[in-house]
């Protein structure tokens, strides 16, 4: 059981503090999937961070209250043994990472703990098995999609098998396949009666799997929602809240007038890496003038390369006709 009483923080040292929560009581059930909602700002990112104990161990400044994980004043034993049983899972899985390897990077935390050899194998594979792992298995983490980073962060969490899971932000930087794979994992973890904490903005792939969510504002809970008052409140309510859609929605593009002249032409457009495989090959493309084009697919599919090559900040293959001229690569 987690709980919180009293708890405020400011961050800063020299006597400059900006406020991060104030007066925060909240309790927390084993078991329960909790979700921190609210503008940016509101105190979500700190919150977790108390739970985790990096507050007040790594972020400077001042804490007043307590806060208890299973009898114990997370805030007073060392960060090392409040890790062992609250796993943290970031915005950015690449600030958590140690390893060039996914293999290694996964059975990490468990060797900093000392683990046997034998206990740690077992781990690993019982790891691989829950969490669908095994294409991503001994890979080079620079070369994994977001998606992809994001399991692995999971997976060295996983490993550990700690009582609570912290999530700050976890969707941010991942495509609607790889938010559903987060989805599954954290519907695994709830199976296995762990206690979850998420903050997040995206709040759409919670529905059905979050038991509450509370909502912040200025540093404060402002409201304690279970899942059925959370449901039953209007979208009008939630946007009112600074709060972003919960029930996702097919959106209707306004008519619009459309040219119909091509202002660009890209032939054989590929790139591959010094020494690497090709990993972008567009035969034929033809962008109209007067149009917005988006570029859509998976984590790993290609887009940030294609946008990179097409900016000029990537030296690629291929023949670029732009209002009917060959363009010299050289000047863009």
């Amino acid at each position: 059981m987690i709980k919180i009483d009293h708890a405020t923080f400011t961050y800063g040292e020299n006597n400059e503090y900006s406020v991060g929560i104030r007066d925060i009581d909240l309790e927390i059930e084993d078991g329960q999937v909790i979700v921190l909602c609210g503008e940016s700002g509101c105190g979500k990112t700190t919150l977790t961070r108390m739970i985790n104990g990096l507050i007040p161990h790594y972020y400077e400044g001042k804490l007043t209250g307590e806060i208890w994980i299973n009898g114990i004043n997370v805030s007073q034993q060392p960060l090392y043994d409040t890790a062992k049983i609250v796993g943290s899972v970031f915005q950015n899985p690449r600030s958590q990472f140690f390893n060039v390897d996914t293999t290694s990077e996964i059975t990490f935390g468990c060797e900093n703990l000392g683990m046997p050899k034998e206990e740690i194998k077992d781990r690993l594979q019982a790891t691989i098995q829950e969490l669908h792992l095994k294409k991503l298995i001994g890979r080079n983490i620079f070369q994994l999609s977001g998606g992809e980073k994001q399991k692995i962060a999971c997976a060295g969490v996983s490993i550990m098998k700690p009582d609570i899971f912290v999530l700050d932000e976890p969707s941010s930087n991942l495509d609607a396949a790889s938010i559903m794979d987060l989805r599954r994992i954290i519907a695994h973890w709830k199976e296995q009666g762990k206690t979850i904490i998420i903050s997040e903005h995206r709040l759409y792939y919670l529905r059905g799997l979050a038991d509450r969510f509370i909502y912040m504002k200025e540093g404060q809970i402002i409201q304690d929602y279970s899942a059925t008052e959370f449901e039953n409140l209007t979208e009008e309510k939630r946007e009112e809240m600074g709060l972003r859609a919960y029930v996702l929605e097919n959106l209707l593009m306004p008519e619009m007038l459309i040219s119909e002249r091509t202002t660009m032409e890209l032939h054989d457009f590929n790139f591959a890496y010094k020494n690497g495989p090709q990993i972008l090959y567009i035969r034929e493309c033809e962008i109209p003038a007067n149009r917005i084009v988006a570029i859509t697919g998976n984590n790993g599919a290609g887009k940030s390369t294609f946008s990179r090559c097409f900016c000029g900040l990537e030296k690629q293959c291929g023949t670029i006709i732009w209002n009917g001229k060959l363009t010299d690569q050289k000047k863009g």
